[in-house]
Parts: structure tokens; C-alpha cells; sequence
């Protein structure tokens, strides 16, 4: 692997990175100089289970190619164990520069079947996850005034999906809170942004392939390597991206996108004030074209490779 030095002296805490993508974001970061925090603990795509082998195993991959990694096996979704994670790098290394949250389940059902558990579960990792391993760094972010927040999220929350009301929830939430710490924490020189994936991995495994258009699409999905995303994490973690923050980057295979964000699209005013039936008459044909068309079958088809 190609040794770099952009991430030289600094010290990263990736959760989720004993496989798939955050496995390729560690060992990105470790060979452009960074000191690894590997935290996994080791569960099913379901969240179930506990096995420290595939963390430790990227620990060892990280020393075998003469980087310096630890293992963390706490889990994101409870406060006490966060601060752990964070306190980890500082017991070890002495100081945390980078976040970043990874870690993910899935517990996908269609909304109107969803249990409550499942939707629990999953914001518990993902959205209540993110915001205490963040939180947990920002104290040691504050202090040395320097700090790098990276986040993933997802098209199932920025544009939506059937059967992840729960994931999508949490992953637009993940980008409202990233936007929150970028406004917060930038008089401390910290930056927070996002990275929407497309990748094959365990996460999107269970994508169905019953009907020759969803084998297809899945054959192409198989094409785009977890590693093209690790090089955006990196670059985003480093002091070449020192001014950027509150930003959305999408990656898929080679491409990287610029992800837009909620704006006004169209308006209208009236001096005497609106009543349901002026908004009838007026609003609704004005605003209508600009309406974002759901589409019948899976919405985010749309984003798929070509």
C-alpha cells in the first residue's frame, strides 16, 4: 500500500472497522500516517452477536504493515461505553484528532410492520451512536482546538427507501446533527461532514434478488469496491480539508459528488394572509412542479450504477 502523510501525528477512532467499509477506512488512514482506534464489536448485520475477531484481525493488519492500531470492543449505543472508545485513543496514544462513525445495523421492515424494537435498535447505533462517540470527543476537540468529524450516511435518509423508516431516520438525522457540530464547534477550528456510500457489504447484502431487475442491480452494486471510499475519509480527516465542514460528499466506484442540501425552491406572498382555500387556488399549482416524485418502486433506483 501506498504510504502517505497527510494524516502524519494524528490519532482516528473508527467505529464499525472490522469489516467492510470501515476496515478499509482504517487501513487508509493508518498508511497515510494516522494512529488507529479499530472499534467493533464483532455483531451481525443485526446487531446481534459479539466477536472481537474481525477487529482484532484489522489490528494486526494495520501493525503487519508497520502501523500502530489498538482495539476497542465497546459498543456505540451506550454513553459510558462511547467515552470508552474515546478514552481508548487518549489512554494509548495520547490525544484524538478524528471521528470516525461508522458503525451501523439493520433491522429493515416495511413501516407499517415495523416494531418498536426494531426502530429502537437501530437509532440506538446509528443515530444515538453517533452523537455519543461525538460527544465524547468533543471535550479533547475543544481543548487542543482541532478536531475532525466524519459521518456516514445514506441515500435511504437523504433521498428515502422502502422498508428503512428506521435507518432513514437516523441517517438524515446523522446529517441535521453534523451540521449542528460544524456550527458549534467551529470557533474550536473542528470541521464535521458526511459521506453518503455506495459499496457491496454486509449492510447491503440483503438487497433481494428474486426478479432478473434485482439481480442485475445487485450485479452492479457487486462492482463497487468498499475501498473507493476510504481515500474521501481520509482527505476529509485531514488539514487539507480545513475548510470544509457541513458539507454532504456522496461516493460511488470513481465518482464523488457534491450532495445539495435543503434550500427554498419557491415561494410565494400575499399581503392579506393565506386560508386553505387561497392555498388550493394559488399555492398548490405554483409549487407542485417542484415536488420530488416518489416513485412506485424503490426510490433510490435512481442512484444505482449505470
Amino acid at each position: 500500500m501506498h504510504k502517505g502523510t497527510m494524516l502524519e501525528g494524528k490519532v482516528a477512532v473508527i467505529t464499525g472497522s472490522g469489516r467492510g467499509i470501515g476496515r478499509d477506512i482504517a487501513l487508509q488512514m493508518s498508511a497515510q500516517g494516522a494512529r488507529i482506534v479499530v472499534n467493533d464489536i464483532g455483531a451481525s448485520v443485526s446487531g446481534e452477536g459479539n466477536d472481537a475477531s474481525p477487529g482484532q484481525e484489522v489490528v494486526e493488519e494495520i501493525r503487519t504493515r508497520g502501523g500502530e492500531a489498538v482495539l476497542s470492543t465497546d459498543s456505540v449505543s451506550d454513553w459510558k461505553a462511547a467515552n470508552r472508545i474515546i478514552q481508548c485513543a487518549a489512554d494509548n496514544f495520547g490525544r484524538i484528532d478524528i471521528v470516525v462513525n461508522n458503525a451501523g445495523i439493520l433491522r429493515d421492515r416495511l413501516f407499517f410492520n415495523m416494531s418498536v424494537e426494531e426502530w429502537h435498535a437501530v437509532i440506538d447505533v446509528h443515530l444515538h451512536g453517533t452523537f455519543y462517540v461525538s460527544r465524547a470527543a468533543a471535550p479533547h476537540f475543544k481543548t487542543q482546538q482541532s478536531g475532525a468529524y466524519v459521518h456516514m450516511t445514506s441515500t435511504s435518509g437523504l433521498i428515502g427507501n422502502l422498508g428503512q423508516a428506521n435507518y432513514g431516520a437516523a441517517k438524515l438525522g446523522i446529517v441535521a446533527l453534523s451540521r449542528s457540530i460544524a456550527g458549534d464547534m467551529k470557533r474550536y477550528n473542528v470541521r464535521s461532514n458526511c459521506i453518503s456510500p455506495f459499496a457491496w457489504s454486509r449492510m447491503i447484502g440483503s438487497i433481494p434478488t428474486e426478479t432478473p431487475e434485482q439481480q442485475a442491480r445487485v450485479a452492479k452494486l457487486q462492482k463497487l469496491d468498499t475501498a473507493q471510499i476510504a481515500p474521501v475519509a481520509a482527505f476529509l480527516a485531514s488539514d487539507a480539508a480545513a475548510d470544509v465542514t457541513a458539507q454532504i460528499f456522496a461516493v460511488r466506484g470513481n465518482e464523488i459528488f457534491l450532495m445539495s442540501q435543503p434550500r427554498p425552491v419557491r415561494g410565494m406572498h400575499t399581503a392579506e394572509g393565506w386560508t386553505p382555500e387561497t392555498i388550493a387556488e394559488r399555492v398548490l399549482p405554483a409549487m407542485k412542479p417542484s415536488f420530488f416524485p416518489l416513485e412506485t418502486s424503490n426510490i433510490v433506483f435512481s442512484w444505482d450504477p449505470v
